[in-house]
This record gives structure tokens, C-alpha cells and sequence, in this order.
């Protein structure tokens, strides 16, 4: 058993990425407090994907089996064209695609999946978890970091990571860059339940409906009880936005254009919510001494590889393998995990947008030449395209 600091080790936010981290340090021994800035802990959204790297994140976490019990397995990713209404490709995801990654690829709810990580680590006795505790700024001085709060108060630790997400406190102070950059893409997200969704389009798939400056995405979730529907177009639109109450008339603008059968999903859903994605440019340092950053606040990336929360997974199982590889020696443990980390993030953040661009989004002669390309490729030519992400290889261990 690794020796446990003094101090715990603080972790400003208490998303998917802190309490990743938290119960990853937990399984080596570190004692964390998780500091949220909400007045409860609770994870907002609906579906999520999750790749064999995320299962891989699960079981060195503990919590593989509760995540297993509570995911979709879907058969496919399917690729239509939204134009034609005619698939371009398919990707299986059954045994075979679970014995090349040696973990499946399955959706659940984000509420599941955090209830999962929330229930690990208040039964952990070496995690703490406070709300209502906004981290604003730190200060340290070699052996300790302290946190100013919005509340007025300060909390010492060992260490701080910054899991505060996009609009992250610790970022502001540690990285110093400009805002977050604005896509332009608007997201706009239902949920159907499933005696809602049209019979013919309740496949059990990841599903993605592409085309010109826009995109659908739906699947299954909740043992079927609902659909997840996502629906994207590029608008151009110039300010963040998060979680916005949209009418669906508005929804329906963005994609006028493209097949009636893909088109008439939107029309199931309610209750719709608009995001404008954002993200930033990789940097190559989120570490400064006994403060690192991780999710979010170190590599935002847009939705196009359906990787960051599994992105923010790995992180804390890496720097937790991190830590025990260092016997708690905190800045060369921060300096080992942002080394094996800043390359495998920043491909990710950068092959989003270029996904974003070249495969979900295009139009005219090069749709076609997507439409050519995917669609020519084997099942094992697929999976070694993929392998790169899926095969395991950023935890670290």
C-alpha cells in the first residue's frame, strides 16, 4: 500500500472526471476532496457512447461489473447518408469487435454512468465529497496548494487537480490562454420514448445520419425504454451556449434539406435543448508544479469521436498509475501523467474536428468521395483504424 499524504489531494469538480480521478487515487491509497461547485452532485445530459477504452477506464476502477449491468449493447454504428437515405457503411460491434478490443462498445444513460462513479466513491473512505465549494484560484508553495473558494473560504491539500471543465478556474490561472473556441456547431438534444420512435428506426445501433452541414444521431438507452436523439447542424453560431430551452421549429431549420425519413425523426422529439460546442486548441503543458489539470479543463474537444468523458476516464486512471509509479512524489507523478497523456488528447481534440469536417459534415463531390471511401473498407480494415483509440493503450499502467 502506497503511503498516504498528509494532505489530501484537492480536485475542483465533481464531473465524471473528478470522481473518476478520486476513486482512481482511492484504489492506490491517496485520500482526495472532491470540491463541486453545484449545490448537488448530479450529472446533466442524457446519452453517452462508450467504447472499449472506457471499459477498459471501468474495470481498473472497480466498477466494470455496475457499469456492464446498466449499458445498451448495441450491434452496429451505423453511417446513412441523410441525402439518399442509403447506409455508407457499418461498423459490427459483436463478438468479433469484443475479442480485437477485449471490451464491447455499448451507450448508457450519463446519469447511469455517474451514479455508477458516485456510489464507488462515497462508499470509499478515502474520498471526500463537498458542495457548494466553487474553486476560484490557487496559491502553493512547494508542499502544500491552497484553494480560494467563491465562498470566501480557502481549503489546503496536497495537491490540486483542476476538473472543472471547459470554463475551468484552475485553467484560467495555470494555462492563461483566451476563451474557449466557438464552433459554430449548435446541438440540439431530445429524448423519445421508444413507443415514440418510429418502428422501422428502432435499430439497435449507434446510428448517425450525415450530411450537408449537418447531422443525427439516435440509439437506444435506459433497457430500451427511450431513444437518445441528438441532432447538429453548423450555423455559424457566434456564443457559447449551454442547455438552452428551444422551440422544435428551430430545430427543424437546420435540416430542410435532407431526406424525409431521416428528417421526420426530429419530428418525435420534445422538450429540446440547445448546445453551441466548443472547444480549444491542444496545448502541450496543463501542469504547473503540484497542480495539474485533467478532462475538460486540460483538452475540451467537440463531440465528433464521442470520446470525452472517455477521455476524462482515462486521465484519472492515468494519473492515479501515475502517483503509485512515483510513491506519491506529486510533481514528477503530474509530469509522468501529462507526458503520457498531452499526445493521445490532442490527436483526439484534433481528430474531432477534422471527423467533424471531412465525415459528418460535407457536401457535393466530397460526400462522395467519404461515401467511396468508407464504404469500400472491410470490417478488419475498419478495426485497425480504430485500434489506435480503442486498443487501451492511454492509462498509463
Amino acid at each position: 500500500m502506497v503511503a498516504m499524504t498528509v494532505k489530501p489531494i484537492l480536485i475542483a469538480g465533481g464531473g465524471i472526471g473528478g470522481l473518476s480521478v478520486a476513486l482512481g487515487l482511492a484504489r492506490k491509497g491517496f485520500a482526495s476532496l472532491v470540491l463541486e461547485q453545484a449545490a448537488e452532485l448530479a450529472e446533466i445530459g442524457a446519452g453517452i457512447q462508450l467504447g472499449p477504452n472506457a471499459f477498459h477506464a471501468f474495470d481498473y476502477l472497480g466498477v466494470g461489473d455496475g457499469m456492464r449491468a446498466l449499458a445498451v449493447y448495441i450491434e452496429q454504428q451505423r453511417l446513412m447518408d441523410a441525402l439518399s437515405g442509403e447506409e455508407i457503411m457499418h461498423i459490427e460491434l459483436g463478438e468479433r469487435f469484443r475479442r480485437r478490443f477485449g471490451n464491447p462498445y455499448a451507450v448508457v444513460h450519463r446519469g447511469d454512468l455517474y451514479g455508477v462513479l458516485l456510489t464507488a466513491c462515497r462508499v470509499s473512505d478515502l474520498v471526500d465529497l463537498r458542495v457548494n465549494a466553487r474553486v476560484e484560484g490557487y496559491e502553493q508553495d512547494g508542499s502544500a496548494v491552497t484553494v480560494n473558494l467563491a465562498s470566501g473560504g480557502a481549503v489546503t491539500g496536497s495537491a490540486l487537480i483542476g476538473a472543472d471543465g471547459l470554463w475551468s478556474a484552475v485553467r484560467r490561472q495555470l494555462v492563461g490562454d483566451d476563451p474557449p473556441r466557438v464552433s459554430g456547431h449548435t446541438t440540439y438534444r431530445s429524448v423519445i420514448p421508444t413507443e415514440r420512435m418510429p418502428e422501422d428506426l428502432r435499430w439497435n445501433a449507434a446510428t448517425l445520419w450525415v450530411g450537408p452541414k449537418c447531422h443525427i444521431v439516435h440509439y437506444p438507452l435506459s433497457d430500451w425504454k427511450v431513444f437518445n436523439l441528438v441532432a447538429t447542424y453548423h450555423n455559424d453560431a457566434p456564443e457559447p451556449v449551454a442547455g438552452q430551452p428551444v422551440e422544435k421549429d428551430e430545430v427543424r431549420r437546420g435540416f430542410a434539406h435532407i431526406n424525409e425519413r431521416a428528417r421526420s425523426i426530429i419530428e418525435h422529439g420534445r422538450d429540446w435543448k440547445l448546445w453551441v460546442l466548443c472547444d480549444r486548441d491542444p496545448v502541450v503543458n496543463w501542469t504547473d508544479g503540484r497542480v495539474t489539470l485533467l478532462g475538460d479543463a486540460a483538452h475540451p474537444m467537440l463531440q465528433y469521436y464521442a470520446q470525452g468523458a472517455c477521455m476524462a476516464m482515462e486521465d484519472g486512471v492515468c494519473l492515479a498509475h501515475a502517483m503509485a509509479a512515483h510513491d506519491g512524489d506529486i510533481e514528477a507523478a503530474f509530469q509522468a501523467y501529462q507526458g503520457q497523456r498531452v499526445v493521445r488528447t490532442a490527436r483526439v481534440q484534433l481528430g474531432a474536428r477534422a471527423m467533424g469536417d471531412h465525415v459528418y459534415h460535407p457536401d457535393g463531390a466530397h460526400a462522395l468521395v467519404r461515401n467511396a471511401i468508407l464504404g469500400g473498407l472491410t470490417q478488419d480494415e475498419i478495426y485497425d483504424r480504430i485500434a489506435w483509440l480503442y486498443g487501451g493503450t492511454g492509462l498509463g499502467d
